[in-house]
């Protein structure tokens, strides 16, 4: 990290006059299409004509248009579709319509670090990724704050590409929260890396792992998703709150002892040897190469995971807890 930006750093003059394209209207574009127009910039909201994003964007109170529209008045145009449409929306729409001195912006580097998207040389390529999912920004930027983001500028033609990139960050609130300068690489990698390894897929595998030991051991379904899914929120918030010591500082001393002694032999060097795998399938385009792959056909292998796994036991005991919570 070469420097953290806050909102004195930031001039958003740089985009006076300028419209802001937004592609897309799911959980990042919506966010990031609101908080620009009410910080006062020019946004339009490209989107497939009368499909429910199109209803959705309009009762916000958008500028809706189609795709087509939406590249033809763009002065800088913001990805924010799935990753894995970009290629294709940019090819059909963007590309024909770029201006030298357009900026192309992205919330994730996917389509850049692995080059399905090649941009020509007179535009500026920027990324501006928000740490949080598109409703918690939406919600910091109400409350008059922000949460914190990333930069990265991939190609600088104007010479002021990190400044637009910058503004943007500025008109959602970003350099309230401190805006750290990376590259798109950097961001790339980490988020895959990060979502494969611990957030998503090495968490939900570890809480199932801990399910399905106490469950093959006789203890009841409901008392193994309380203790190894439900209780889980109130540690990561505890970490989140003051880090993994200020965590240990608040459980019990029999939790402290037995979490140190015996954590490690769960996650081991093994795991850790583990993770350097999957990290070098992320960064020679392993990993990329089989998404790509799998969403051209139609995603069989995914839907056969998503159908197997929704079936699981976990899922099952975690549906009837959760509507106990409801009823009380």
């Amino acid at each position: 990290m070469d420097r953290i930006y806050y909102d004195e750093d930031v001039d958003v003059e740089v985009l006076k006059g300028k419209t802001i394209s937004v592609i897309g209207y799911g959980i990042q574009g919506a966010a990031q299409a609101q908080c620009l127009k009410d910080s006062g910039f020019d946004v339009v909201v490209g989107l497939r004509e009368n499909g429910p994003s199109w209803v959705r964007a309009k009762e916000d109170g958008m500028d809706v248009v189609t795709v087509e529209e939406a590249a033809r008045r763009g002065d800088v145009y913001m990805m924010l579709t799935p990753d894995m449409t970009q290629k294709d929306i940019y090819y059909r729409y963007i590309e024909g319509n770029l201006k030298s001195g357009d900026a192309l912006y992205f919330s994730h580097g996917f389509n850049i670090t692995y080059n399905l998207i090649k941009p020509p040389e007179d535009i500026d390529v920027i990324l501006i990724a928000p740490k949080g999912p598109g409703a918690k920004l939406r919600e910091e930027y109400l409350n008059g704050f922000g949460i914190p983001g990333l930069v990265a500028v991939y190609q600088d033609y104007s010479g002021m590409a990190k400044e637009k990139a910058l503004a943007l960050a500025k008109g959602m609130h970003l350099t309230k929260a401190g805006v750290f300068e990376c590259t798109f690489d950097e961001e790339t990698l980490s988020d895959l890396f990060g979502e494969q390894a611990v957030l998503c897929g090495g968490s939900v595998e570890l809480i199932k792992a801990g399910f399905e030991t106490l469950v093959e051991d006789g203890f009841p379904p409901e008392i193994a998703y309380f203790e190894v899914l439900h209780e889980l929120k109130l540690i990561v918030d505890l970490i989140q709150e003051g880090g993994i010591e200020y965590m240990w500082s608040r459980v019990s001393e029999t939790a402290r002892y037995g979490g140190r002694t015996r954590g490690k032999r769960v996650i081991d060097s093994r795991v850790k040897e583990n993770m350097k795998a999957v990290l070098q399938e992320i960064k020679d385009g392993t990993f990329a190469h089989e998404w790509i792959s799998e969403y051209m056909i139609g995603l069989p292998k995914f839907e056969i995971m998503k159908r197997t796994e929704s079936e699981h036991e976990i899922e099952k005991t975690g549906a009837k807890i959760r509507e106990m919570f409801r009823k009380g």
